[in-house]
C-alpha cells in the first residue's frame, strides 16, 4: 500500500478521530516557537535508544520509539498520570502489543525474598492498591480499573535478577491482561510493562522476550556491580509487586492496563504512516529522528 492509500484508509477509520484528538492537542504546545520546540521525538528501529542515563534497548525494524519526555507528553496528553520516572515506550508497527518503560531509582534491591513471595497475598495488596488508584482515575474522568486475577504468579530469576508476573483485568468492560518485567540494576529497578490483549499475550510472549534481550543497563549499573556504600533499597522483591499499587496516585499498571493506552498505540503508527508520507503540516508537529544511536 502507498503512503497515499494508507493515509486515505486511515482517514476512514473510526481510529483516526481517537488520533485527531491527541494530536490536535499536542499541536499548540509546538505552534508557540518557530523552532521545532517541545514535540514528540520518534525513533523508527533499527537503532539504539537510551532509556534515561541508566540503560539502553536496541530498537528492532519494525519498532518505534518515544524517549522520555516524548513518553511523558503522550501519556499526559491521554489524561494519565504521570510520575516523571517515564523513560520510554515502545510499539510495534502492526499494533498488537506496547511497552512502557519507567525507571525507579530507589536503590539496590536485595533478594533474599525470592523463596518467600506469597502470591495470595501479594494479589490482595494490589487490588487494594488499585481501588484506592481508581478513585483518582474517577476524579480525573478516566475509567476505573478491576483487577480479576493473576494470570502468571510473581516468579523471580535469580541469574538474570528479572522479576515478572502477569495480572489480568477489566477496563470499560474489556478483559485486559498487564504482563509485569523488573529488571533490578544497581542504582534500582527498570519496570518494563508489556500491554497486550489477552487473547494474544501467549504468542507475544516470545517476540516481547527477544526484544526485551536488546535492553542493557550501561556499564557500572548493573546488578552485580552493586559495591558497598551504595544506596539500597528499603524494600525487597515482594514490595516491588506490591508497590506498583502502593506508589502514590494510579498504579503504573493500572494507567497502562486502561483501554486509552491503546492510543499511544494507534498514534505511534499514525506517525509511522505521517513520516512516510512526509506530510508538511506533521513535520511542523513533531521533531522527526532518523535511527541512530543515542550515545
Amino acid at each position: 500500500m502507498t503512503p497515499k492509500a494508507a493515509i486515505l484508509s486511515l482517514l476512514r477509520s473510526p481510529a483516526f478521530v481517537v488520533c485527531v484528538l491527541l494530536l490536535a492537542a499536542l499541536r499548540p504546545l509546538s505552534a508557540q516557537k518557530p523552532s521545532p520546540g517541545p514535540g514528540l521525538q520518534v525513533f523508527a528501529g533499527p537503532g539504539d535508544a537510551r532509556l534515561g542515563s541508566t540503560a539502553r534497548l536496541a530498537v528492532p525494524p519494525g519498532y518505534v520509539f518515544l524517549d522520555a519526555d516524548s513518553t511523558r507528553l503522550f501519556l499526559k496528553a491521554r489524561g494519565e498520570l504521570v510520575s516523571g520516572q517515564e523513560v520510554g515506550f515502545l510499539t510495534n508497527t502492526n499494533q498488537t502489543w506496547s511497552v512502557l518503560f519507567i525507571f525507579d531509582q530507589s536503590g539496590y534491591v536485595k533478594d533474599d525474598e525470592k523463596d518467600k513471595l506469597d502470591a495470595s497475598k501479594l494479589l490482595e495488596s494490589i487490588k487494594q492498591g488499585v481501588a484506592l488508584g481508581n478513585r483518582e482515575r474517577q476524579r480525573r474522568g478516566t475509567p476505573p480499573v478491576e483487577v480479576v486475577g493473576w494470570e502468571l504468579p510473581p516468579k523471580y530469576d535469580p541469574a538474570a535478577h528479572n522479576l515478572e508476573w502477569a495480572i489480568r483485568g477489566i477496563c470499560q468492560g474489556q478483559p485486559m491482561v498487564n504482563y509485569n518485567t523488573r529488571l533490578l540494576g544497581r542504582s534500582g529497578v527498570m519496570e518494563v510493562i508489556l500491554v497486550v490483549a489477552p487473547e494474544r499475550l501467549a504468542q507475544t510472549l516470545p517476540v516481547f522476550r527477544k526484544v526485551l534481550a536488546g535492553y542493557a543497563y550501561q556499564p557500572g549499573q548493573t546488578y552485580a556491580e552493586y559495591r558497598a556504600g551504595d544506596k539500597v533499597a528499603k524494600y525487597g522483591l515482594g514490595a516491588l509487586v506490591v508497590g506498583v499499587a502502593a506508589k502514590p496516585g494510579l498504579p503504573a499498571w493500572a494507567a497502562a492496563l486502561s483501554k486509552e493506552a491503546w492510543a499511544l498505540i494507534l498514534v505511534a503508527v499514525v506517525i509511522l504512516v505521517v513520516l512516510a508520507a512526509r506530510a508538511p503540516f506533521f513535520r511542523k508537529l513533531f521533531r522527526q529522528g532518523a535511527p541512530r544511536a543515542q550515545g
